[in-house]
């Protein structure tokens, strides 16, 4: 009986402790799952060290959800009450074009980004079109024949240092527009400077794209994206001309709700062209068409609008304001390549502006590098230093305290500029750069980083 009597005690000790042993793990298993973050889209090392104010905002994300899991938990109680309830939330927090809102950082309208649609592929256009780009000769006969000639052979083979996530793709395929669409609005941009041709016109290499405009502005519109117009140096590009031009784009695209319009300090809601090369053509010519007493002139008519002349050398700040532009823009994401692309002259060109009511627009980029087509401009490449380059330019463009920042480019491939979606790739005849060891969205990420940045530090420039 004593036996049983102490055998019967052990088996229950054993069992109460064993029982509590499982109650302490069960404890430790959901203290875990609540800690572990329920967004890991940013979970890797590098993404955390290179996003600190992301990581931030995915702690107000979730603390956002934890207290939109609460209220739904106190809905369950409320049988009667879900379907209002659920109602009301869905209409509260969604675009009314897009639930893809909720997922999507805010558009920052005063970051603009420069975008190429002059793309093509056989499945789409019949023929490759830009990514066949040819081999471009030095001016110097000398130079030039120490270089090979000829042109690119798609898709293999493509005139880009970088080969893009989406392969050779067509501008006309409205995946790949979509695709584009959802990676500017990721990087939260919010103006895409569309390089633009008058209709029937195109450059050298590619075929006219007018056409596409009202498709990308659809796709930007469901992305609560704008869409401005960066204007190329057309054939017989002058005064007439860029009146009739600007007319046409204001009377076909300017009703449409992603067209972009710019609130000026007076109120107006103007819209903004870039004009590519402006410089090409002499100030008198520009003045007749963007000062009031001009005998082109669009001022105080229903084109007017805000122009902005493209900065090169230093000059042409002084041409700039004779021809009557709002602004000036420097385009280049080359370091040092000219005066306007020059970080350190960007604090005198801004003072040079304030002093005579121009806006001054930076351009950012992420590095440079153009010897897929310009094969014997190697000391113009600027290295990327894994988003160093990149940030460096962000970094000199927030002290100048711009309206506006513009970035080269979302997709200028040619030139390496493009911040889109890059892969690793080795063909036969070529290893592409990529953007390893980080992940082909490291640009975007970076975008989103600084366009929140800029929007704190614009705030307090505010105050």
């Amino acid at each position: 009986i004593l036996n049983y009597d102490i055998m019967a005690r052990f088996r229950r000790r054993t069992c109460i402790i064993l029982l509590l042993f499982i109650l302490f793990i069960c404890s430790i298993m959901m203290a875990l799952k609540t800690l572990r973050p329920d967004r890991a889209g940013f979970g890797d090392p590098f993404g955390l060290g290179l996003l600190p104010e992301l990581q931030q905002r995915t702690v107000l994300l979730d603390s956002k959800q934890n207290s939109l899991n609460r209220v739904q938990g106190d809905t369950v109680t409320r049988v009667s009450n879900l379907h209002s309830i659920t109602v009301n939330t869905m209409k509260a927090s969604m675009h009314p074009i897009n639930k893809l809102e909720e997922e999507l950082s805010s558009p920052n309208y005063n970051f603009h980004i420069f975008y190429y649609s002059w793309f093509g592929n056989p499945q789409f256009d019949g023929k490759y079109i830009h990514w066949n780009h040819p081999l471009l000769p030095h001016w110097d006969p000398k130079i030039a024949n120490n270089y090979p000639k000829g042109r690119h052979n798609p898709p293999e083979d493509i005139g880009a240092n970088f080969y893009p996530e989406l392969g050779s793709y067509s501008s006309k395929d409205p995946s790949v527009i979509e695709a584009h669409m959802k990676q500017m609005r990721s990087a939260s941009t919010g103006v895409i400077v569309l390089s633009w041709y008058p209709p029937g016109m195109a450059d050298e290499n590619g075929e006219p794209t007018d056409d596409l405009v009202p498709v990308i502005l659809d796709h930007a519109h469901k992305y609560n994206l704008k869409v401005t117009f960066h204007i190329e140096p057309y054939k017989d590009r002058d005064d007439r001309s860029m009146y009739h031009n600007v007319k046409y784009i204001i009377d076909k695209y300017g009703g449409h709700p992603a067209f972009y319009r710019h609130k000026t300090s007076t109120g107006r809601f103007l819209p903004m062209f870039y004009v590519y090369d402006s410089y090409v053509t002499i100030p008198e010519i520009w003045a007749n068409l963007l000062t009031v007493s001009g005998s082109q002139t669009i001022r105080n008519t229903p084109y007017d609008a805000l122009f902005i002349g493209l900065l090169v050398e230093e000059r042409h700040k002084h041409d700039i304001h004779r021809s009557g532009f709002d602004g000036m823009y420097t385009y280049f994401a080359t370091n040092g390549f000219s005066y306007g692309s020059s970080h350190h002259n960007w604090a005198s060109l801004k003072a040079f502006c304030d002093s005579n009511n121009l806006m001054f627009i930076p351009s950012v980029g992420p590095g440079y590098i153009d010897t897929s087509i310009r094969p014997w401009n190697n000391h113009n490449t600027r290295n990327r230093v894994n988003g160093k380059y990149y940030e460096t330019a962000f970094s000199a463009a927030l002290l100048v305290r711009p309206e506006i920042i513009s970035i080269t480019s979302f997709n200028e491939w040619h030139e390496g500029t493009q911040i889109e979606k890059a892969v690793p790739k080795r063909t036969g005849q070529v290893v592409y750069l990529d953007y390893k060891p980080h992940k082909p969205n490291v640009y975007l990420d970076l975008t989103q980083k600084w366009s929140e940045k800029y929007r704190k530090e614009q705030e307090q420039w505010l105050m």
